[in-house]
């Protein structure tokens, strides 16, 4: 059983037991989160109809909060003098799908 979820404007592979890192939620680690499936495929043929797989719900278990590696932007023109350096780190959620429900 799979389902493709949707979340922070990214679309990804759910099966239940498995971590999956998105986009920064706001919901402390241990909360249950319900997210609409864009697509789900169950163990019967009632999963494989696309008007019923639409109405599933996968259930997850927020794990923690993470951030990513930094990321250096450096900006430079020729001749110019200019020089201009940033950096970045990306926030994300660690999330473990627990069921999919196709109703």
């Amino acid at each position: 059983m799979y389902a493709i979820i949707e979340t922070g404007g990214r679309q990804f592979w759910a099966v239940p037991g498995e971590t999956i890192r998105v986009e920064k939620l706001e919901a402390e680690p241990g909360k249950e989160l319900t997210f609409k499936a864009i697509w789900a495929v169950g163990d019967s043929a009632q999963g494989q109809d696309p008007a019923t797989s639409r109405n599933a719900q996968v259930t997850a278990e927020v794990v923690g909060q993470c951030r990513g590696p930094k990321i250096i932007v450096f900006k430079r023109r020729t001749k110019k003098a200019y020089r201009k350096t940033r950096g970045h780190r990306q926030s994300y959620t660690d999330i473990r799908i627990k069921t999919i429900s196709i109703n």
